[in-house]
């Protein structure tokens, strides 16, 4: 199993994203976001409950029209996981989807116009006890700020934030968090280091528009695990051009990698070479999306040989290490001299054994 992590986090106000408690050292919390058309009903409540099957604690939706906060309304009744209703410019869709329940508004006061409108969202969440998230992208900066740095830079970025954070001061809020995102990873990673020098509300951690499904993968586990791994970061999104299910696997993969927080089965599992005794690939492929559902943490090492099978199998709570025909069976640490596995029939045999084991583990939490 993992240890602790011994990572200090930085010191942060909590918030509230309806029952989810993000900042002053509460768990990282993983979401993501819907692609579907808003409008659609079925489909974005359909997107919803798969996010929530793998594991997001948060899912955020885009509410671009009136139309759209009204399909809000409609959404917010059919699932339980907490929603952000993403706005931009118009007030008065804010005021709409916080009447009809939206756990948290992404909204950027600086961009809704006159300060009575603005006061109007900030009043309305100050009654309905609801956060806001200000949003900064580097691709999305003021045409001042734009015109006196001269192309995006951690100091643009972080005074763009401090713009928003003042207005909402000013109005006496203070139940909100801010994320400065943007696609460059050092850039990024700056303006987080920066900002969080500045304020103390809870962090939104994102590499934006990070790609595909691998190099977006590999430039947030970099950007975003250089920045848990120094204690900053109160939640996160993995934004990648793919099913958004793969998102939240991605982000559940870099808190696990860096043992802050753990959900499901963590694989350990060798890149094989000639001294395999079983397809190591192919099993651990199949075991990944057959065991998906399961979310009691553990350790599961599948090494294809005897060399560095015995090391992994007895760290972890399952361990395979390669033998001929039949392979090296580990529980907990010890192994089984009397139980092997069949090289033939591995997949259907650890499943079996990875669900018991879940089972007992799962059980022994809750008792």
């Amino acid at each position: 199993m993992y240890n602790s992590s011994s990572i200090i986090r930085r010191k942060s106000t909590r918030i509230h994203v309806g029952g989810v408690p993000i900042g002053n050292n509460a768990p990282i919390t993983v979401q993501s976001m819907t692609n579907t058309n808003t409008s659609d009903i079925t489909a974005t409540v359909k997107q919803v409950l798969a996010l929530q099957r793998v594991g997001a604690d948060i899912v955020r939706i885009s509410v671009p029209t009136m139309n759209d906060a009204e399909a809000f309304q409609k959404i917010k009744k059919q699932v339980s996981i907490p929603l952000i209703a993403d706005i931009h410019f118009d007030y008065r869709i804010a005021l709409k989807v916080a009447e009809y329940g939206a756990d948290c508004l992404r909204i950027n006061p600086g961009n809704i116009g006159h300060i009575d409108r603005i006061r109007a969202v900030i009043n309305c969440a100050k009654n309905k006890n609801i956060p806001i998230r200000i949003g900064i992208n580097s691709g999305s900066l003021e045409r001042d700020i734009q015109e006196k740095y001269g192309k995006p830079t951690a100091e643009a970025l972080v005074e763009s934030a401090m713009r928003h954070v003042k207005i909402l001061e000013d109005l006496n809020f203070h139940n909100f968090k801010v994320s400065v995102k943007a696609s460059d990873i050092s850039l990024a990673v700056n303006s987080y280091r920066l900002l969080a020098t500045k304020i103390e509300q809870p962090l939104h951690l994102g590499i934006t528009e990070a790609g595909g499904l691998r190099s977006g993968s590999v430039k947030s586990a970099i950007g975003l695990g250089l920045l848990l791994s120094e204690g900053i970061g109160d939640t996160l999104r993995v934004s990648l051009a793919a099913d958004p299910v793969e998102e939240v696997k991605v982000g559940f993969d870099i808190l696990k990698s860096l043992r802050i927080r753990t959900r499901g089965i963590n694989f350990i599992a060798c890149p094989t070479c000639s001294r395999q005794e079983f397809d190591v690939i192919g099993t651990v492929n199949a075991l990944e999306k057959r065991l998906e559902d399961l979310i009691v943490p553990m350790d599961v090492s599948i090494i294809g040989c005897v060399v560095n099978g015995p090391g992994e199998a007895l760290v972890s709570t399952i361990g395979i290490t390669g033998g001929h025909n039949k392979s090296g069976l580990f529980i907990d640490g010890m192994r089984l001299k009397k139980e092997r596995i069949d090289n033939k029939d591995m997949i259907d045999q650890l499943e079996t054994k990875i669900r018991a084991k879940a089972a007992i583990l799962d059980k022994k939490n809750h008792i």
